[in-house]
């Protein structure tokens, strides 16, 4: 067998330190997710983390609440390139019912996401952003540094916004929860590694 071939077999390893983790007995978190840095990562009930997720709470602690999706190849945690100070000791609070979806980017120093967001594919998240209850950012929207959005709006990524009034937060969070338990049956998970 060629020395090539060899390395292309070799595990996956992760860089940085390993971080310390509460997570909720009832989670799903995928073995292929990167957890690291030196400040907590609270994980809440029912909530799930897909393959290739990175946590890295290097820059403040990272909450996530309760039924709340991560898709794989996110960035929560990430270090901004904005040079102003962070206001607050958290890297990045996620309320309940939250979906990152694929690829999204939210940087840590004081970023809250409210309850029953949808962060879409590609967005990108700015240090220390307000996001309201129940938003929904469309894929590649950006959220610049700072910014407090309101309750209920809905953000194009050419930077239109509207406010949703259609009341549908129950129907949601059913929603959300019905996906949980299908994806709880097919992602492996052995939130023990992480400990």
């Amino acid at each position: 067998m060629s020395s090539s071939k060899r390395q292309s077999i070799l595990p996956r390893v992760h860089s940085g330190p390993k971080a310390p983790v509460n997570f909720s007995s009832s989670i799903t978190i995928a073995d292929s997710a990167l957890l690291t840095g030196n400040h907590t990562i609270n994980i809440s009930s029912e909530s799930v983390v897909h393959p290739r997720a990175k946590l890295d709470s290097s820059n403040g602690r990272i909450t996530i609440g309760r039924r709340c999706i991560v898709h794989e190849r996110t960035s929560i945690g990430a270090a901004s390139a904005d040079p102003r100070p962070s206001e607050s000791r958290d890297g990045v609070v996620i309320s309940d019912y939250v979906t990152v979806e694929v690829g999204a980017i939210l940087e840590s120093g004081g970023t809250f996401i409210g309850e029953g967001c949808l962060i879409g594919v590609g967005c990108k998240i700015g240090k220390g952003a307000k996001l309201g209850k129940h938003c929904t950012f469309t894929p590649q929207t950006v959220i610049q540094p700072g910014e407090v959005v309101p309750d209920f709006t809905v953000i194009y990524s050419n930077g239109i916004r509207r406010s949703d009034k259609r009341g549908v937060t129950e129907l949601k969070n059913k929603a959300q929860a019905r996906q949980i338990e299908i994806l709880r049956r097919l992602i492996p998970s052995h939130p023990g590694k992480f400990q």
